[in-house]
């Protein structure tokens, strides 16, 4: 039998990453300790973990305890070894186990088994052993379940480690994702004072100067009026998109649907060229109005802006269910290309070059729309035919739930062709 040379510091390090010395008893760990009491025919089954200076039994079956000192540990000769199992007959016939406590006190430790658990990294955790109180053996099948059971325990081992580590990764991701949030916030905030003292000041150099300025002349002004237009409207949708977690399906009032939706028509003050259908039976509902409030803004003035017909069409339907509202905003416009349908609810992805005015979107719109829904407990799915219009469904939950609970409703992963 040949013994391993330890980097003690590295195991104990290795060790120290599953976080799992000093817990409590978990049933799938007594599970495994049960099964290999049983395949082997032994009173005692245990899972051990070697710390600094105590063996941890992480599983303990067939004796009261759940650690030991160390030094005395059948364990730290076992995970010494290159072989898969270390197995001692009878330890009052060994000269290093004759006089330990475990074997001539209370336990009688006379037989012992061990399995040397083994991370990915190559560092002897500790073991899955069997005691026995007569000297005895193991045949092959015991063997080898026994080594089986203990890549088990090394499975869930990693399982942990992993967990752990998952964690740690979402707790990072909060907490950038929190100062991104803060940033974008105030950059926005700041930015928008300066952007209005330009388009300002370039209708003040217009009409004070327009004599005195050529026909490109007045082009820059308007080109540079009509830019920081463009970025305003850019930082408006950054701070709804971001404002928009603060608008949850906790937040209800109780409003009438067409009072809302002429609301949301005189926000956006279009030429009216676009006929806007709306329910044909009015309701009083109970949902987050502003959320509700602002989905309408988004999808509406969608279809106002990205439709080239000569009669722009848009009819919002609504029908509710023992559990949801659900509404469809239906239109006539350009609809969105196959290829791209699947991608029109992330962050910043563009469908269209330009809307009828000759302006580009910045794709912040119907993502913003995507977290409402989800705050809102629902759903959000499209349906659309390139050059025919589009339509886009979605519900809000109508009792009090945590929105989290809401998350298989607002998969977005099957939306319709």
């Amino acid at each position: 039998m040949s013994i391993v040379k330890i980097d003690e510091k590295k195991r104990q390090k290795a060790v120290d990453s599953y976080k799992l010395v000093g817990t409590l008893p978990e049933k799938s760990y007594d599970n495994i300790t049960q099964i290999a009491s049983y395949i082997c025919g032994t009173p005692i089954a245990l899972i051990t973990m070697l710390d600094y200076n105590r063996n941890f039994l992480k599983s303990h079956y067939g004796v009261p305890f759940n650690e030991s000192p160390r030094e005395i540990s059948f364990c730290t000769h076992a995970i010494q070894t290159h072989d898969p199992i270390f197995i001692i007959p009878d330890a009052r016939e060994d000269d290093r186990f004759k006089d330990n406590p475990l074997v001539t006190g209370p336990m009688k430790a006379i037989f012992y088994a061990g399995v040397p658990l083994v991370d990915k990294g190559g560092h002897a955790l500790g073991t899955l052993c069997v005691f026995d109180h007569e000297p005895r053996t193991l045949n092959e099948h015991q063997v080898s379940t026994l080594i089986a059971l203990a890549s088990q325990v090394v499975n869930l081992f990693e399982l942990r480690r992993q967990n752990i580590e998952n964690k740690a990764l979402q707790k990072n991701l909060l907490k950038k994702n929190s100062l991104l949030k803060e940033f974008a916030g105030v950059v926005s905030h700041d930015m928008k004072m300066p952007l209005a003292n330009i388009i300002t000041t370039t209708d003040i150099l217009k009409a004070k100067y327009k004599e005195l300025l050529d026909e490109k002349g007045l082009d820059y002004l308007n080109y540079l009026k009509s830019s920081s237009f463009s970025l305003s409207e850019y930082i408006s949708g950054i701070l709804q998109h971001y404002e928009s977690d603060n608008l949850t399906i906790d937040q209800r009032d109780s409003f009438d649907i067409h009072d809302l939706l002429e609301e949301v028509e005189d926000m956006l003050n279009h030429d009216y060229k676009t006929v806007i259908h709306l329910p044909e039976a009015n309701h009083i509902i109970s949902c987050n109005r502003a959320a509700l409030h602002q989905i309408f803004i988004n999808l509406l003035g969608n279809s106002i802006k990205y439709n080239d017909k000569e009669e722009p069409e848009i009819t919002v339907t609504f029908t509710e269910d023992s559990d949801f509202y659900r509404f469809e905003v239906i239109d006539n416009g350009i609809g969105i290309p196959q290829d791209k349908i699947d991608k029109i609810f992330e962050l910043f992805s563009i469908v269209a070059s330009k809307d009828k005015n000759g302006n580009r979107g910045n794709g912040i719109g119907l993502s913003t729309v995507k977290k409402l829904v989800a705050n809102l407990g629902g759903r959000i799915s499209v349906a659309s035919v390139e050059g025919e219009g589009s339509t886009f469904s979605f519900s809000a939950r109508k009792q009090d739930i945590p929105t989290q609970i809401a998350g298989p409703e607002n998969d977005t992963s099957a939306l319709k062709n």
